[in-house]
């Protein structure tokens, strides 16, 4: 299946980015991981070698290119660690197309150039203290001001909250409207706005290299001229472009599934207990059966999906049944290679610790498992 979707065009990207990847970030992730940062400068090398948002048309200095490119930089982003992934992931193929596809012609030469560079990180702002997989019960409020828009509510749990230089805020522009869904708008809120202020970098369990944080804004003074589309039609546009960030995020845990299937494979295979490794243990044998068998079922599934999405397929019920399904199976499989590598597998130098940290929250964001149950049966009962 593999070779139905990557071209040798494809193969080439992947073969200079992990080159980049050898060379500048996996010397560093631990460092990253302690300081709980991804330094700009990775970000700017990223950019100069042409990673950044890969689909952004030539016209704005990205390279127009398929899906097929922003999976690849999904997947070897996510073999380095899930921190760095998830915020640069995030920006490259979850933001930037809000503002390619939304944006004016103004907003799109101010925001894309630099994005694409990496001298610009960016950030979408949705879950707030009191509302999260229900987007339609936000309480940030925008209302228009003359020539700008006032803005008051907080968010929480924004990737890229801290660093990034302009933030796409989820907002009601019509608290009134009924259904409430069709008061939503999307505002971008450039770093320096009067009014914008950031709150706490947030201490998470695992994935501690991505910049999570806290946004505020009280009376934030925000140009009219940053509108992204129309005026109550952001719930549409989030609705329409939740295919591809479901589909990276499974994509990620998928990577996560193999990465740490390979590092419980190799241990067994060289640890020994009772005079043998424990690879010769026939409950060893049957566990590590069991969890190739679900991998490859993951790996079939989201190559089949990616070569949908490319092809402008609307596939929200599999994309759905794969962010839920592959997130469990991960998680699955974080438990049982943790219990396989012994108490060594509770050591925070063994790499398999780090990654059973990291995979939980999989199943939480970008919709959890139990939306994705509600999104399936909708579609299936239509």
């Amino acid at each position: 299946m593999i070779g139905d979707i990557f071209s040798e065009e494809h193969k080439m990207f992947r073969k200079s980015l992990r080159k980049m990847l050898e060379k500048d970030a996996y010397p560093y992730f631990e460092q990253w991981e302690q300081e709980r940062d991804v330094p700009r400068s990775f970000w700017l090398k990223l950019g100069e070698h042409g990673f950044l948002c890969p689909q952004v048309s030539e016209q704005y200095g990205g390279m127009g290119l398929d899906f097929g490119y922003s999976m690849i930089l999904a997947e070897e982003l996510e073999r380095v660690g899930a921190g760095p992934a998830s915020g640069i992931v995030l920006h490259s193929d979850i933001v930037t197309p809000y503002i390619e596809q939304y944006g004016t012609e103004e907003q799109k030469e101010k925001w894309l150039p630099k994005s694409i560079s990496g001298e610009y990180i960016s950030a979408i702002a949705m879950t707030e203290p009191g509302a999260g997989s229900d987007l339609a019960g936000i309480q940030t409020t925008a209302r228009p001001e003359g020539d700008f828009y006032i803005l008051n509510g907080e968010k929480t749990f924004i990737t890229n909250g801290i660093h990034a230089d302009y933030v796409v805020v989820v907002c009601k522009t019509d608290p009134q409207a009924s259904p409430a869904h069709r008061g939503i708008s999307l505002i971008v809120v450039e770093d320096g706005t009067p009014g914008f202020k950031r709150g706490k970098k947030l201490n998470k369990v695992g994935m501690h290299s991505s910049d999570t944080g806290e946004l505020i804004f009280e009376d934030a003074k925000v140009p009219a001229q940053n509108l992204l589309g129309e005026e109550g039609k952001g719930f549409y546009y989030l609705m329409d472009k939740l295919q591809q960030e479901r589909l990276l995020v499974a994509i990620e845990v998928q990577i996560e599934a193999e990465e740490m299937f390979r590092i419980t494979k190799d241990y067994v295979k060289n640890r020994k207990a009772f005079n043998q490794t424990i690879a010769n243990f026939q409950n060893t044998q049957f566990k590590l059966a069991e969890m190739a068998t679900e991998i490859d079922i993951g790996r079939n599934y989201i190559n089949s999906l990616a070569a949908k999405h490319i092809a402008g397929e609307r596939i929200v019920k599999e994309v759905s049944m794969a962010k839920w399904w592959i997130s469990e199976m991960a998680k699955r499989v974080a438990s049982e290679c943790l219990q396989l590598h012994g108490g060594y597998g509770y050591m925070e130098e063994y790499e398999i610790a780090r990654r059973f940290r990291d995979i939980p929250v999989a199943a939480i964001y970008a919709g959890t498992t139990e939306i994705m149950k509600g999104i399936i049966a909708k579609e299936i009962l239509k």
